[in-house]
């Protein structure tokens, strides 16, 4: 039997209604739920005594249950996981012909906490709440059993964690060190799931991508923020005319002209290493012009603290981007702060385009892409946007 989690009287709504939180302020904390270890699993009740189901708990953070299933005192072992991972699994292969994408994507895949994605038989994993955090083991364990993975890579280093109160780190739990390859809208890639960013890769931005690079086609385009060359390279791939890769990380540049090499395309390729603000502002001073302009950033916003200067920030990266554009271009700017309202950010748009003197018309508002599908009752995890433009 799991202790149980008794909800304040009249604060079942929300989830009844669906929503795979409870708060803080939702429950009736006693001293016994404050030292429950972190990641327990409980059974919520409503203030009548009726149950509703197993969550995973934690008294710590402001979410302090993440609900898993209807039904009450469930055992959650390396079968459990194994079955939601193989409903996963199925929506994935139903969704992409090759084994590149997003497995699992938290709260909307039934797995609270749990971010896994997929490089062919090499996986990189992040359990990002403390509930996900103590079912490692029976979750690696299903995950061999369902993929039989030659590499796995716990990627633990991941701002939520903290929240969570857990430590941060990143190792390998199965196989060795090295790059991965990928392959995505034709094009190869290499990344460094130990120490590249986040998971190594970024899925969610698949289909922007994939629209970019037609639009791209025997055009010059520049990839601000570009990593490891996602946009630049499947651009040149697709048949750009020339191709600039922009990143502060000189590590990450250097791998981006190894990929493009490895596409063939090294001809058309140039990677630069420097400050995006720094180097946009010397283009626009030498009056270079791009056909496409590529603006995917790290989070601006990575807590409500820096909404403000966040939202600066996109308008700055809009104003000199849509001054590198030349007339009739295109202008791609995206954000993955989940912190950064959609129509906030979009405002910022503007607002950088009319600084620069410039207008045209939105073609395309996108977020991330099937494999990170969004759950119904949490519109809040929907944190990437974008705008593609045509600037006149």
């Amino acid at each position: 039997m799991h202790p149980t989690v008794t909800l304040a009287t009249g604060r079942d709504k929300r989830l009844r209604g669906g929503h795979p939180w409870v708060y803080a302020n939702e429950v009736q904390m006693t001293p016994a739920l404050k030292e429950l270890p972190p990641g327990s699993l409980v059974t919520l009740a409503d203030a009548r005594g009726e149950k509703l189901g197993t969550a995973l708990f934690n008294a710590k953070p402001l979410i302090v249950a993440r609900f898993l299933d209807a039904r009450p005192n469930l055992a959650i072992d390396a079968g459990f996981l194994r079955t939601r991972l193989a409903a996963a699994l199925e929506l994935r292969e139903r969704l992409f012909a090759e084994p590149y994408y997003r497995l699992v994507h938290a709260e909307a895949d039934r797995l609270p906490g749990l971010v896994i994605d997929r490089f062919g038989d090499a996986l990189t994993v992040q359990l990002n709440s403390a509930g996900m955090d103590r079912l490692e083991a029976p979750l690696l364990e299903a995950l061999t059993d369902l993929l039989k993975p030659s590499r796995i890579v716990l990627r633990n280093d991941s701002p939520a964690r903290t929240l969570e109160g857990l430590e941060t780190g990143i190792r390998a739990a199965v196989g060795g060190e090295g790059p991965i390859e990928l392959v995505e809208n034709g094009a190869r890639f290499r990344c460094d799931p130990l120490g590249g960013q986040k998971t190594g890769w970024f899925y969610d931005q698949r289909d922007n991508r994939a629209f970019l690079a037609k639009l791209a086609q025997g055009k010059r385009l520049i990839d601000v923020y570009a990593y490891i060359g996602g946009f630049g390279i499947e651009a040149a791939v697709a048949g750009a005319a020339e191709v600039t890769l922009l990143d502060r990380s000189k590590p990450a540049m250097e791998l981006a002209a190894e990929t493009a090499a490895l596409n063939g395309v090294a001809d058309r390729v140039t990677a630069e290493a420097g400050d995006a603000f720094e180097t946009l502002e010397k283009l626009a001073s030498a009056k270079q012009r791009f056909d496409v302009v590529v603006c995917d950033p790290p989070a601006f916003v990575k807590s409500k603290k820096d909404l403000a200067a966040g939202l600066r920030a996109y308008q700055k990266m809009a104003r000199l981007g849509a001054t590198l554009v030349a007339p009739g271009g295109i202008l791609f700017a995206a954000s993955c702060s989940h912190n950064a309202p959609e129509e906030e950010f979009a405002k910022q748009i503007g607002i950088g385009l009319a600084k620069a003197g410039r207008s045209g018309r939105i073609l395309r508002q996108a977020g991330a892409g099937p494999d990170h599908p969004v759950h119904p009752f949490l519109r809040e995890s929907a944190y990437l946007k974008s705008l593609t433009l045509q600037l006149d």
